[in-house]
């Protein structure tokens, strides 16, 4: 594989960090994760005339027929910005999730519209004092003619407050499926969660006999644990390519702020205990974005490798982006615990971040079990 990017690979790049920069600069987002949507309507609308929700669909199915390396390098840059749009829950954990278990009519029928930005998707699997593991699943799905109906609560839903469809895990007799339910249907309410992270919201959802027809399982009966199993590796891999951009950003502040910052008469870069935090930084981004690249090069080309690559890139990534944003306030002294300051917005992200699809323990226990040890 290539560490560097082809020139097609840059220009997407910097394509995507010129909008985010004109459309997605800290003002605008505190004001969008204040509002009661919590959703930049208006930048979800410009991506999709740029085409970034479609990147790694297939062009069969409406998409721009890239892989999941360029979607990365396009979740590098929203990490970058903590833009508040629902990309990371539509585009790679709703849309894969479809690519993966799919029909060719479900295909047919949703991801068109998710490339063109007209529909939303939110995958609904952790439920309240469970983990993301697909053993914790409770919610059922019972069968009743040719329909099921859905019984169940699902929290922590990324994006599942604005979303118009749903990506539900639920129990079909003995095993665990996965269904298409419209957000707007009857006996489904929605509430959103106050979480540490405003730059991303999160959803309870409740289901209370919801009615859904047969057509909309995902796959066949009890096949929903090895489609979760797949699409986890994809998203922490997906994941990764956020967090290096957020810890990018950290460490870009940190230096910005340690060359005009003057104490004693001189910058406070120029003192020894602040170069080694910058330079730790530095060593964190550049291996962290090592550990997304092969990631996401492996996303795209190799499943194998993928199984090592996405629990390694999800567990030093992690860890590497929150480090990297508790370092960037203390860098920013008192200024940087101040709710006006950006540093605050990063280190909430990187957190939540930390623990979504599992925390990194559990992520080197996975590792560890696939490599035999």
């Amino acid at each position: 594989m290539e560490f560097t990017l082809t020139d097609e690979q840059s220009m997407l790049r910097d394509t995507v960090r010129s909008l985010l920069e004109d459309k997605a600069a800290s003002p605008r987002v505190r004001e969008v994760m204040e509002s009661p949507n919590g959703v930049d309507d208006d930048l979800w609308g410009a991506m999709a005339e740029m085409g970034l929700q479609a990147m790694h669909l297939p062009e069969e199915y409406g998409g721009a027929g890239f892989t999941l390396m360029e979607t990365g390098l396009v979740l590098e840059e929203l990490g970058r910005a903590v833009a508040p749009v629902p990309y990371f829950s539509s585009v790679v954990l709703g849309a894969t999730a479809v690519l993966i278990a799919g029909s060719p009519e479900q295909k047919a029928d949703v991801l068109p519209k998710v490339g063109a930005g007209e529909m939303r998707l939110a995958l609904a699997i952790t439920e309240e004092g469970r983990g993301w593991g697909t053993g914790d699943i409770a919610a059922e799905a019972t069968p009743d003619d040719d329909s099921f109906v859905i019984h169940g609560a699902k929290s922590y839903v990324v994006d599942g407050h604005s979303a118009d469809m749903l990506v539900v895990s639920a129990r079909e007799g003995s095993g665990v499926s996965l269904f298409l339910v419209p957000a707007d249907i009857p006996n489904v309410t929605r509430h959103r969660m106050e979480t540490m992270d405003m730059t991303r919201q999160q959803a309870v959802i409740s289901f209370d006999g919801a009615r859904v027809p047969a057509s909309a399982r995902l796959g066949e009966a009890g096949s929903g644990v090895a489609t979760l199993d797949m699409l986890y590796d994809v998203a922490a891999a997906m994941l990764a390519f956020e967090q290096v951009g957020g810890a990018q950003r950290c460490m870009e502040m940190s230096v910005e702020y340690a060359k005009d910052r003057k104490q004693f008469g001189r910058a406070i870069g120029s003192f020894q205990a602040i170069k080694h935090k910058c330079a730790d930084m530095l060593v964190q981004v550049e291996s962290a974005r090592s550990a997304a690249y092969y990631a996401g090069w492996a996303a795209s080309h190799s499943h194998d490798e993928l199984m090592v690559a996405a629990p390694t890139a999800k567990a030093y990534c992690s860890d590497a982006y929150f480090s990297c944003a508790a370092e960037s306030i203390q860098v920013h002294g008192g200024i940087g615990f101040t709710w006006e300051h950006d540093a605050h917005l990063y280190l909430k992200r990187a957190k939540s971040t930390q623990l979504m699809l599992g925390d990194p323990g559990e992520w080197r226990a996975l590792l560890a079990s696939r490599l035999g040890l």
